[in-house]
């Protein structure tokens, strides 16, 4: 078969032939994305990287069984991803999708709603009608997250970004509320009171919002959950010890690891139904997987989720 095979971390994945995986359940790879997740790999900075090579990325994808069902398969540590023209898969890591489901949205959608909807779901005690914050909505995954937490029955989802081109999209699908990220008084006066923040930018992002926000939190023994999803604004993040004290603060991570998998793997069927009623915008383009060199390269810090699809 062939495959994207990672020979060296410091040089994209290449077009190449690669032994097909074998087993009881491999399955025809019809689209696999290329997540930020998938991009850690590849580079061995993900902190679940081994340092092996060589390897073919990607964590997840949608493929046709022998038996003709198109499934969402979520596979586990393996240097055998899903970048590829054959997969071996765990049937218990795997949705049954509808047949006209289109497989290009369903590979873009799935990781980047599951970061919220895991988080939601399972990570914290999420109750209907509470407030979220999403610090990093003009993302693909922020933008989900929007929906979903709307979905999830939010009474308020607040939107923070820098883009505001982006933003001004936003309330169309379920925002109540946007606000540009670099304005910290206005980011302060929008999220005083909310619940949850999902947080997709950590670093210099987190670090100036959370005091903005509370400084103006009229009750700060009011429980606020920050959850930790992605990393786009930095690594580390810097907190003034007083905030930890002077508010009813809880900071917890949203990942692999803290979420056990047969956790994520329970919530996949009903997420991927979800998603499959459609209503969700998610910015997808298919690239054929022979283009993989080009395309890791040119999609490098754009806004749009490529998915590999058969060459």
């Amino acid at each position: 078969m062939h495959a994207a095979v990672v020979r060296s971390f410091t040089h994209p994945p290449r077009y190449e032939e690669f032994p097909t995986p074998e087993g009881e359940h491999v399955v025809d790879v019809l689209a696999a994305a290329l997540h930020p997740r998938v991009r850690s790999t590849a580079d061995g900075t993900h902190y679940e990287s081994t340092g092996e090579l060589p390897l073919i990325p990607g964590i997840d994808g949608v493929g046709r069984t022998a038996g003709g069902e198109h499934v969402y398969f979520v596979l586990p540590d393996t240097l055998l991803g899903s970048m590829a023209e054959r997969a071996a898969v765990d049937p218990r890591r795997c949705a049954v999708l509808p047949a006209h489901v289109d497989p290009v949205t369903i590979a873009a959608a799935m990781n980047p709603a599951m970061s919220s909807w895991i988080a939601l779901r399972r990570r914290i005690a999420f109750e209907p009608g509470q407030s979220v914050l999403v610090l990093g909505a003009t993302g693909n995954a922020g933008q989900l997250a929007v929906q979903i937490a709307k979905h999830l029955g939010a009474k308020q989802v607040i939107a923070a970004g820098r883009n505001e081109a982006r933003l001004a999209e936003l309330e169309a699908i379920g925002a109540d509320r946007t606000v540009v990220l670099d304005d910290t008084e206005a980011l302060g006066a929008a999220a005083a009171e909310v619940d949850v923040v999902l947080d997709y930018l950590w670093g210099s992002a987190a670090a100036a919002a959370i005091p903005a926000i509370l400084t103006r939190r009229p009750d700060r023994g009011r429980p606020l959950t920050w959850v930790e999803i992605g990393s786009m604004a930095g690594l580390e993040l810097p907190v003034q010890s007083q905030w930890l004290r002077a508010a009813r603060l809880q900071l917890v991570g949203s990942g692999q690891g803290s979420v056990p998998t047969r956790e994520i793997v329970a919530e996949l069927s009903e997420l991927a139904a979800h998603i499959a009623q459609g209503g969700y915008t998610i910015d997808a383009s298919p690239v054929v997987l022979s283009d993989v060199e080009d395309a890791w390269t040119r999609s490098l810090g754009s806004s749009e989720r490529v998915v590999f699809v058969p060459a």
